[in-house]
């Protein structure tokens, strides 16, 4: 007769890799004044609005979760003044008539930096960098249909379920210019307000067949 043995995993084989932090976010921004950062023009409003990607790729640092950021903006809505001269400067600073322009912008390089992730509210710091193409020159007649773009800002988001949190930042730049592709550099910075609802990808878990419990605020 042969013996058989029966192995029974120990507790410690039970354990599951937890999943990367991932989140969808839909979002739109609208703007309402100008800086004077990177640019100086200050009559113009953008509004956008699309998904951006997060994903928690670099550990922790000063205690914040570091995501690598990429974001897709399908609806971008550049408004400024109707006539400006070579340089992209109004004609007529007083006037109010404008011009609407419309286009895509994309990010595929962005860094955000949350404060207590697996908390109910959550600060974070947010740097994007990308850019967007406009159907008309933007700014001036002599400028470019391209433009290299920039935002930085920050904000606080929410939980709403295990699964949806409302994301709110009331304090950001956004800039954009042709970073001197053609012979003249018109650029904007916009200060804006910013949301989106996130969802969550993926359920995280400590171990097999047991969901992770999200800790109270």
């Amino acid at each position: 007769m042969h013996s058989q043995q029966i192995e029974t995993p120990s507790e410690n084989t039970a354990q599951v890799e937890q999943p990367v932090e991932r989140e969808i976010v839909w979002e739109g921004l609208a703007s309402y004044g100008n800086y004077s950062i990177f640019a100086t023009e200050d009559m113009t409003k953008l509004y956008t609005s699309g998904l951006e990607y997060d994903r928690h790729s670099w550990g922790y640092f000063l205690r914040a979760r570091m995501d690598y950021v990429a974001e897709v903006l399908p609806f971008v809505l550049l408004s400024e003044p109707a006539l400006t001269n070579y340089f992209g400067d109004p004609l007529s600073p007083g006037s109010s008539k404008r011009k609407l322009v419309p286009g895509v912008g994309i990010t595929p390089v962005g860094l955000r930096m949350m404060w207590r992730d697996n908390k109910v509210i959550k600060p974070y710091i947010l740097l994007k960098g990308g850019m967007i193409i406009f159907t008309q020159k933007a700014i001036s007649n002599h400028a470019a249909y391209e433009n290299f773009s920039l935002q930085s800002g920050f904000g606080v988001q929410t939980r709403l379920t295990k699964r949806f949190d409302l994301r709110l930042g009331l304090w950001s730049d956004f800039h954009f210019s042709d970073a001197n592709t053609v012979p003249i550099n018109p650029g904007t910075d916009v200060m804006n307000a910013n949301w989106g609802i996130s969802y969550h990808l993926g359920t995280r878990k400590d171990k097999a067949g047991q969901r992770h419990k999200f800790p109270r605020l």
